[in-house]
């Protein structure tokens, strides 16, 4: 059994759909993870305690995602000495905006790395960058990962002047017009 490295916070069951994200790479990084729904208006004292316990409990980081006010993430922040990824959640009249100035706005001295819009994938691999600073087992696979990256760019840009524009178009299911 992996220890659990990576806390993963939603305001709600509604944000599941994208937060799955985060999980599945860390999945994919051999990185243990625990997920819960804590809003930060609904559940205020769960959500604090949440955050107040998880440096002792061997999280490295926590990842947090809301959509709306999207304060999670900031009360995570103010309540924890570890890092926070928040995950602005695309949802309501602004589609995600309001979540991302939410997230990204923080004051000084409470930070909170911010992804895009309904990024968890990409704070995923943040939480396993953290870790693997410290972790020469997950820094190797950050670093396979990214040359796999690379690899798949590479294997794309060979196709493209094989085929040339129409040719790769066509093979992609679309045109140029």
């Amino acid at each position: 059994m992996m220890s659990v490295l990576v806390g993963i916070v939603m305001g709600s069951d509604s944000d599941l759909p994208v937060m799955k994200d985060a999980a599945k790479i860390l999945d994919e990084f051999g990185i243990g993870w625990e997920m819960i729904i804590s809003s930060a208006h609904r559940a205020p004292e769960k959500t604090a305690a949440y955050a107040r316990a998880a440096a002792g409990r061997g999280l490295k980081t926590i990842i947090a995602g809301a959509g709306g006010a999207a304060h999670l993430a900031g009360v995570i922040a103010g309540h924890t000495p570890l890092p926070v990824i928040g995950v602005p959640i695309a949802s309501g009249a602004l589609n995600g905006v309001d979540a991302l100035y939410a997230t990204v706005q923080m004051p000084p001295g409470i930070p909170v790395a911010t992804v895009a819009i309904n990024g968890a994938k990409n704070a995923g691999i943040l939480a396993a960058q953290i870790v693997g600073a410290t972790d020469p087992g997950i820094m190797e696979k950050i670093i396979a990962y990214k040359d796999k990256m690379a690899r798949q760019v590479e294997h794309k840009s060979e196709k493209l002047q094989q085929l040339g524009l129409e040719g790769y178009l066509e093979k992609m299911g679309g045109s140029k017009s």
